[in-house]
């Protein structure tokens, strides 16, 4: 096992988009710089540390600690660069704690499907938006917490949707859940004047309610919500250019 866990992956696909769509819209917006080299490899080094460390918590073993030491020591020197040209980028990592204190208990109680211990971890990866936001422009503005809040419901929304189309496909409350989420954003974002927002969300709301009961694939429930994902991503940076 100690050999084959060297370099342990995530095997939720679809949390890379929630890792790299928030970030890179953050770091766009408060304006790119170098640092966000470093700061990006630590961060995705960070999150494949912490595969193998809740693995580890789930399955009360040893063996996974090794890759996320591996990661550890890869996200190390890019974390101290980034710190050392903002140190404040620190209290981002703290901010995220109580998140990740969320997952380390669903997969004590090996639940890591809950919706909850979700969208504790998208709450983290807004946050991480955030970190990149200030990376850039060295403070934190009401744009800044506009794209983590605009992130957050996207993939909460994919999650609902998620959710519907596979584990919970044969339960009706998932099914309003989805839908009403959905409807209730599109209203939400007419009623406080963010009309062109809406257009980032309509294939969201679209595929919920269309591809509701549909059989599809795996593989190509994922590429689809790739495909959406990166319009949300365009249609974001669009907005904010």
């Amino acid at each position: 096992m100690a050999n084959k866990s060297k370099w342990v992956m995530p095997k939720q696909h679809g949390a890379w988009a929630m890792l790299i769509i928030p970030f890179w819209l953050g770091a766009y917006a408060g304006g790119l710089s170098w640092i966000h080299a470093p700061l990006f490899v630590a961060w995705v080094a960070l999150y494949l540390a912490t595969y193998p460390l809740l693995m580890a918590v789930k399955t009360k073993r040893n063996d996974p600690y090794v890759p996320a030491a591996r990661y550890g020591a890869i996200a190390a020197p890019a974390l101290a660069v980034s710190l050392w040209q903002q140190p404040a980028l620190f209290y981002f990592g703290l901010a995220m704690m109580p998140f990740f204190l969320v997952n380390t208990y669903y997969s004590k109680k090996k639940n890591e499907r809950a919706f909850w211990n979700d969208a504790a971890a998208i709450a983290a990866f807004c946050i991480g938006g955030l970190a990149a936001f200030y990376a850039g422009r060295g403070e934190l503005t009401v744009e800044a917490f506009e794209l983590a809040a605009f992130s957050f419901l996207f993939f909460i929304g994919s999650t609902f949707y998620v959710k519907t189309m596979i584990r919970e496909k044969k339960n009706e409350r998932y099914k309003w859940l989805s839908w009403g989420y959905h409807a209730l954003l599109i209203v939400g974002l007419i009623a406080i004047g963010e009309s062109f927002a809406v257009l980032a969300y309509a294939p969201s709301v679209i595929r919920a309610v269309y591809l509701y009961g549909k059989s599809l694939p795996i593989m190509k429930l994922g590429m689809l919500e790739i495909a959406n994902a990166a319009y949300f991503f365009i249609a974001m940076i669009v907005l904010y250019s």
